[in-house]
């Protein structure tokens, strides 16, 4: 075999040794990546599922709106530094601030976080806007920024699956007549609450 030969076979094998090393690199980078995702995901959700976090989610839904109606209160909003018994309003902020900042950077997959919290973000982000528009108000237009990006990634999410994402062309699991009776019986119920507290239309025309 000619020195040629030799020479061709040699740059073949340092081709295929330099692609192979390519290869394992980008296995690695993968699989590092999805372990990164994983930490990061299992601390999300432990976070999410805490008490603490619950306790705070419960005080934006229930309380927030009272601070809003009420001038006093709502002043405290636009303190430069939020009081500690409005701590609950910084915490769940600055939580989705966190996961809308991992998912701008592809640290975590926004499929996945769409998947497993878009109503939730969303509803949040709603409940807490008209904060979030006073805090601005004080401090700087950016505030929770990265929050309101996740909220409109979740927000087309939302539109686009209305909050199922089962995979398409996966048949459905078949619901039990009993389960189907107590969700009508459940929806009879709703609609019996509401006509309770609505008011009469006879009794409004009589007056």
């Amino acid at each position: 075999m000619s020195l040629e030969a030799w020479s061709t076979i040699a740059s073949l094998g340092t081709f295929l040794v330099i692609a192979a090393t390519a290869i394992a690199a980008i296995v690695q980078l993968r699989h590092t990546r999805s372990s990164n995702q994983l930490a990061a995901i299992t601390e999300m959700r432990e976070t999410f599922e805490s008490e603490k976090f619950g306790q705070a989610r419960r005080f934006v839904l229930e309380q927030v709106p009272k601070l809003l109606a009420d001038p006093v209160e709502r002043n405290k909003l636009a303190g430069e530094i939020l009081s500690p018994e409005l701590y609950a309003i910084r915490d769940v902020a600055n939580f989705f601030e966190t996961v809308g900042v991992l998912v701008k950077f592809g640290i975590v997959d926004r499929t996945l976080v769409c998947d497993l919290w878009d109503g939730v973000v969303f509803n949040t982000w709603k409940q807490l806007e008209p904060v979030i528009m006073i805090r601005r108000k004080v401090s700087d237009r950016g505030l929770w920024a990265s929050f309101e990006y996740l909220a409109v990634i979740c927000e087309k999410s939302l539109s686009e699956n209305q909050g199922d994402h089962y995979p398409r062309g996966m048949r459905r699991m078949t619901v039990d007549k009993g389960s189907l009776d107590a969700a009508e019986a459940f929806a009879m119920d709703q609609r019996d609450a509401r006509g309770k507290t609505s008011p009469d239309p006879a009794r409004l025309r009589t007056r």
